[in-house]
Order: C-alpha cells, then structure tokens, then sequence
C-alpha cells in the first residue's frame, strides 16, 4: 500500500496539541484545587444567592425563618419544663345552689322535704313557715305545662280575678274621653282622662300597674309603644285593657284581677296573695287559678299537660303539690 502523505500543516496542528496539552491539564488541576480548598460556608452562600437569582427565597428571608423556628421551638421546651416542674392544684368542690344560698334560707329549706308532693293545706302552711323576709311576702303559684309556646295556639294567655284579690294596692290609669273618664274616675281609677294621661306619658313617669284605654283612643299610644310594651303596660284586648266598658275593667282590676301566661319555658308565674292572708283566702285564690289553668289546655298539646306545681313565697325554698289533685 502506497502511504499517505502528511503535509505540513497536519504536522504543525499536532505540535500545537502536544504543546498545550499540559497548560490545559495544570488548568484543571488548579481549579479543582482550589474548589477543594473553598470552605463550606462559602459554598452554601453561593448556592443560596442563586436560589434568590432565580427568583425564590432570598437569603436575609431563609436566615429569618430559621431564627423564628429557633425561637419557637425554645419557647415550647420552656414552656414543657414549668408544665413538668409545676404541680398541678386540686379543683375545688362544686358547691350546691342550696350550699350557696344564705343562712336563714338553708335553715327554713330543711323544713321541706326534697321530691315529696304536699296537699295544697300544707304547703300553704310551710309557704307560711318558710317566709324570713321583714316584708309581707307574696305567696306565687308557679305551674310547669306540657306546651311549645313557640306555636301559637299553645302559647297560653288569660286573665282572671282572684275571688281574694291579691293583697297588692294596683294603680290605674285610663285614656278615655270625658264621659268614659268619670266612669273611671268613680270606679276607682287613679287618673282617668286624655291630655292628663298623654303629658304623665310624655314626661316618662311610669308610677302605675295598668292602663286602660277605649278603643278609639288606642291611636295615641302608638309613639309610647316602645316605652309602654317592654314594661308590660301597652293595653291589649286579650287582657281586657282595651274596652268599652271603662267602669267594670278598672272595678275588676282594683278586685284583683291578675294575668298569666307562659314564658318561653313553658311556666306560668303567678301571685295568689300574701304571706299575711288566712289559709283559706290563698286556698281559694289557688284553686281557681289552678282551675283556669287546666280549662284553658289547647288540643294541640300532647303528652302530659300539668307537669308540675310548685307553690312558694318571696325568697322561700318551693314546696312541691301534689298535681295530679288539681287536674281531671
């Protein structure tokens, strides 16, 4: 085989190769040389300035999270050391509502028997007995019902007069014209007229029980509303504090008459007289307001209608009655 033949310039690349193939090989030693011999520290820093060139977490920010983990965690092993070190206190015992109660109530409550049902005679006798207070306390019927007052129809509202009256001064007001206002008047009212009751309202003085008005003067209370409803005062057809009849309501009012109804737990809260009654006043003013009590039961109601009756006077332990008498 016939050779090749080189040229010159092949022959002067390839000295060049040989003659540079050192520098270039020293260069790489040197440079791996001196990545060997650049600290940790160094490293790190170069590595978090690029993750903060391309665009995430900058260095200042990754220093200050490590800090607040540090902090965090220092807090939470302090706080499970003075967890640790501090022993933990005893509750108290929970006292009882009649551990709370005062002296001369605890003493008169050992008087009634707890869950025991009495006859009407003798829980009038120990509401009697159980009265410490300085004034003349009134004795109040307090009688647990079996209806929703959230529906209408078994949300129970009346009136009556106790046959005894309940012992109380009531003060009565009437709006009503001149005609109707002497009626009042000679029945009793306290105030009976227009523009005297309307400047009282005016002024804001609220010193009486009830008020009465004619229908046709109802117009005018429209702005006291707001005044008169939440105190219970704002006449009402269903109480009989809106009528025509002036003379017999106010008679009837002053007798006694009281009004009940049943509040949003399904109790009806009513006073039948004084501790200073006889026995057989505060008997008959019960009986008939027990009686118009279970008259009034809606058909709508289920179960059980007279749950329970408790009978007690002002600031006095309750005395429970034997419910089943009173209801047929």
């Amino acid at each position: 085989m016939a050779k090749a033949k080189i040229t010159k310039k092949e022959v002067k690349e390839a000295e060049l190769v040989v003659e540079t193939a050192p520098v270039e090989s020293a260069k790489v030693e040197a440079e791996a040389t001196e990545v060997a011999e650049t600290p940790a520290e160094e490293t790190a820093e170069a590595r978090e300035a690029a993750i903060a060139k391309a665009g995430k977490r900058s260095a200042k920010a990754i220093k200050e999270t490590e800090e607040k983990e540090a902090k965090e965690e220092r807090k939470a092993k302090t706080a499970e050391e003075a967890t640790e070190e501090k022993p933990k206190k005893a509750a108290p015992p929970t006292r009882s509502r009649l551990e709370r109660r005062s002296k001369k109530f605890r003493e008169v409550a050992k008087l009634v028997e707890k869950d025991k049902q009495y006859t009407m005679e003798q829980a009038l006798e120990l509401a009697v007995k159980t009265s410490t207070v300085k004034f003349d306390a009134s004795v109040e019927l307090h009688i647990n019902l079996g209806v929703d007052p959230r529906h209408a129809d078994q949300n129970i509202r009346d009136n009556l007069v106790l046959p005894e009256g309940t012992g109380k001064q009531i003060r009565v007001i009437v709006l009503a014209d001149v005609d109707d206002a002497t009626k009042a008047t000679k029945a009793g009212a306290d105030m009976a007229g227009t523009e005297e009751v309307i400047k009282k309202l005016e002024k804001g003085e609220m010193d009486f029980d009830v008020l009465i008005a004619t229908p046709s003067q109802m117009p005018k209370l429209g702005k006291y509303a707001r005044v008169l409803g939440p105190r219970g005062l704002m006449p009402n057809p269903k109480t009989g504090t809106v009528t025509f009849d002036v003379k017999t309501a106010v008679k009837e009012t002053k007798a006694g008459k009281v009004e009940y109804r049943v509040d949003k737990t399904g109790v009806i809260h009513v006073p039948v007289g004084k501790v200073s009654f006889e026995a057989d006043k505060l008997h008959d003013n019960a009986r008939v307001l027990l009686e118009a009590v279970v008259k009034a039961k809606p058909s709508t109601a289920k179960g059980k209608y007279v749950k329970k009756v408790n009978l007690a006077a002002t600031m006095s332990p309750g005395v429970l009655l034997d419910e089943a008498a009173y209801v047929k």
